[in-house]
């Protein structure tokens, strides 16, 4: 019989393997329910939760001190109190009687974590695996892969971990990285923000576009760029790109900040020689540090609004940032049909973490499931 300590040894390296920002290794998430399903207790089963989420997030420490500036005990405490939304939902729907029950249980709280108010801090959804599991299958594969989730959680789950283990090895071999549609492409930068004061100045604007123009000169007609690329948004900024743009045949997509009387907006905006226009603003900015509902200036959280845009005539389902981590967000905008997948994102405070490339990996992941071209820009 298996001890407590085995259980967390195993959870803790599910989460840490499975979310180390290798898309190919996110299927190990999908031990995580047998493991919390065949706890011996129920506090064995919370804790079997945390070691997993903590491990998954373990890159959001080091964060939060870079980000504020602070030493590490900060990001300790945000760390901690992330995870119990997780281990408080899976706890209390945890269940020591084998049956039917336990896999209803377990999708109970896979949705509950998938929407909001517990999916706000909804990461490291073993559900993220399907695209790799069952690349091109679709809303068909994301049901297969709940199914086997669900099915980890009962007796049978050596044969439910065997189809997810074939399922996996036929992936392997005919996995094709998502690729930008012809003529689109992302742009990666550096900025280092903290020097910057979090936004962009004169100098970074043209160094931003001197980068759109020679990826234009090499063939682009459309150009992404990063979260934040484009600072705070103002009609001398507009004036400076579209000016810059007049002579280019080239449509491009920025992150910007737009403000509002209570806050701003994160948001992408697209822009030509001609002009500018918003064409997305962020459902969900990453909680406290910008979505602050209990006090005023801090990001808005659009939730369920707008779950596509139209960005150089075509239909895109945009994700900034932390909307790549959660669930909700692109299930949503699957339900409308989009062509392309638009993933940006501003990575200055992840330091040396994983945090990053476990958003480029959850995007690919999701870009394989529905089989769409995939066009990401992060600044890092």
């Amino acid at each position: 019989m298996f001890t407590a300590a085995t259980f967390l040894a195993a959870a803790t390296a599910v989460g840490a393997f499975g979310w180390s920002g290798e898309v190919f290794l996110l299927p190990l998430a999908c031990l995580f329910p047998a493991l919390w399903a065949f706890a011996p207790t129920r506090l064995v089963a919370g804790l079997v939760s945390m070691a997993y989420f903590m491990a998954a997030s373990r890159g959001l420490p080091v964060g939060v001190s870079i980000f504020y500036a602070s030493d590490i005990g900060v990001g300790l405490g945000l760390w901690i109190a992330a995870s119990l939304m997780f281990v408080l939902v899976h706890t209390v729907l945890w269940s020591p009687k084998p049956g039917w029950h336990r896999p209803l249980r377990y999708l109970a709280a896979w949705a509950l974590m998938s929407v909001p108010p517990f999916g706000v801090v909804g990461w490291a959804s073993p559900i993220t695996a399907a695209g790799v599991l069952f690349p091109g299958w679709g809303w068909a594969g994301l049901v297969a892969t709940a199914a086997g989730l669900s099915a980890m959680t009962t007796r049978a789950w050596p044969l439910a971990g065997v189809a997810m283990g074939v399922a996996f090895a036929h992936s392997g071999f005919t996995w094709t990285n998502p690729e930008p549609p012809e003529g689109w492409v992302g742009i990666d930068t550096t900025f280092d923000y903290q020097v910057a004061g979090n936004h962009a100045d004169y100098a970074q604007h043209m160094a931003t576009i001197a980068l759109v123009r020679r990826a234009v000169e090499t063939g682009a007609s459309t150009v992404v760029l990063p979260e934040s690329a484009l600072g705070i948004w103002t009609p001398t900024t507009e004036r400076l790109w579209t000016r810059n743009l007049a002579d280019l045949d080239a449509i491009v997509a920025g992150g910007a900040v737009v403000v509002n009387e209570s806050g701003y907006d994160n948001v992408m905006i697209e822009l030509t020689g001609e002009g500018a226009r918003v064409l997305y603003r962020e459902r969900m900015p990453v909680p406290i540090s910008m979505w602050r509902p209990w006090a005023s200036g801090g990001a808005s959280a659009q939730f369920f609004r707008d779950p596509t845009g139209r960005f150089a005539g075509t239909s895109i389902a945009p994700l900034i940032c932390y909307e790549q981590l959660i669930v909700w967000p692109i299930l949503q905008s699957m339900l409308f049909g989009p062509d392309v997948i638009v993933a940006t994102g501003n990575g200055w405070w992840t330091g040396d973490t994983n945090v990053v490339p476990i958003q480029r990996a959850s995007a690919k992941a999701w870009a394989v499931l529905f089989n769409l071209p995939l066009v990401i820009a992060f600044n890092t």
